[in-house]
């Protein structure tokens, strides 16, 4: 009869390592076809409240929800922390790509050790490139987001070992979406930072920034990075509000500095791309496909395109976006906003379709 009491030490941490990766492997059916011989594992995630899955709930900040309305769509209707309706976009990713329903939070308290196996985010509501950014609003800037990455790759070691775990780092896609809280928050909303800096050197500083930050995520061993750029924060509600005047129409140097910092962090990936070998590094253009479902909603099957979902659609965003002071839009799907800031994931799925058309075949 076999019997493990006759195993060695090294093979019982082998049949050990295989099945937790058959106990942990997803069921998920993907949408998306890859070629054979192609390997996605996880989809891991840095950045700012696009992509915050909850990691800001336990702290003292205003950069949270995880309260309702927020989370009405989400899988039973519970607040996570996410920053929407329902899901995300890289819950979005996740489930087309057939790694699992959705990518749950770094500091999740209920986060299980399959959950690292298939990606998880460690984005942060507030954050910036500019580390003054995160400080206003008191999320977790992207240099401690390393930090608790360096302390995954190290659980990975574990479940798994350092060869699964390099694995996993080179070919997993790494996403980083931040860049408006930097322009939104930082540099229109503080008079002072505009006395420091030109609109030019500002995104110039973020777009360093962020080439930095790609570096950074080689040096751990990724491969795979996609750097997305800023959207059209200035079509979205609530700076409609702050600074679009009486018919709030998109604010024109808002979305100026977007483009112009997009242009820029497109400029730092593409000499990166050609100096780091052995790896894909790709910026997303999210800045087009959002502006074209504000400009043409009814083409998308939408109805309101200025206004957030949430109470007046004019302002409210996390704390004052509420079940107390207010109501909710009936059916989410009519509306581009959920919030005053963010998009339904109405929205999210919309624009996650387009943005695998377009680039799929460069990232694999």
């Amino acid at each position: 009869m076999f019997s493990y009491l006759f195993l060695s030490s090294s093979s019982i941490l082998f049949w050990c390592s295989f099945c937790l990766l058959l106990l942990f492997t997803t069921t998920t059916n993907a949408l998306v076809k890859l070629p054979e011989n192609t390997t996605i594992p996880a989809v891991i995630v840095f950045g700012d409240s696009i992509v915050d899955a909850g990691n800001n709930d336990d702290m003292i900040t205003e950069a949270r929800c995880d309260y309702p309305p927020y989370g009405i769509d989400f899988d039973g209707g519970v607040p996570t922390g996410r920053f929407s309706n329902g899901k995300v976009p890289t819950d979005i990713l996740a489930e087309e790509l057939g790694l699992k329903p959705s990518i749950p939070a770094y500091r999740d308290p209920n986060l299980k050790p399959e959950d690292l196996l298939t990606g998880v985010t460690f984005a942060s509501g507030g954050a910036g490139y500019v580390p003054l950014t995160t400080q206003i609003a008191g999320g977790i800037p992207l240099s401690q987001q390393l930090k608790y990455f360096e302390e995954y790759i190290e659980k990975l070691n574990g479940i798994v070992g350092e060869e699964r775990t390099k694995f996993i780092l080179k070919n997993s896609w790494f996403v980083v979406i931040c860049g408006s809280n930097d322009i939104a928050n930082d540099f229109f909303g503080l008079p002072s930072v505009r006395l420091q800096y030109t609109v030019d050197s500002f995104t110039a500083l973020m777009a360093d920034n962020a080439r930095s930050f790609a570096m950074s995520l080689y040096g751990y061993g990724a491969r795979r990075i996609l750097m997305f750029g800023a959207p059209p924060i200035g079509c979205v509600p609530s700076q409609r509000t702050v600074a679009g005047g009486p018919a709030r129409d998109c604010v024109a140097r808002y979305n100026d500095a977007s483009k112009l910092f997009n242009a820029k962090l497109s400029a730092n990936i593409d000499v990166l791309s050609r100096t780091l070998l052995d790896s894909t590094l790709i910026y997303i253009d999210i800045y087009s496909p959002l502006l074209d479902i504000i400009l043409n909603p009814r083409q998308y099957g939408f109805k309101v395109n200025n206004l957030g979902c949430c109470g007046t659609g004019l302002i409210e965003v996390t704390a004052l976006c509420n079940n107390y002071t207010s109501a909710v839009c009936t059916i989410r799907s009519d509306y581009v906003f959920w919030d005053s800031f963010h998009p339904t994931e109405t929205s999210y799925r919309i624009i996650v379709a387009k943005l695998l058309d377009r680039y799929l075949n460069s990232i694999i």
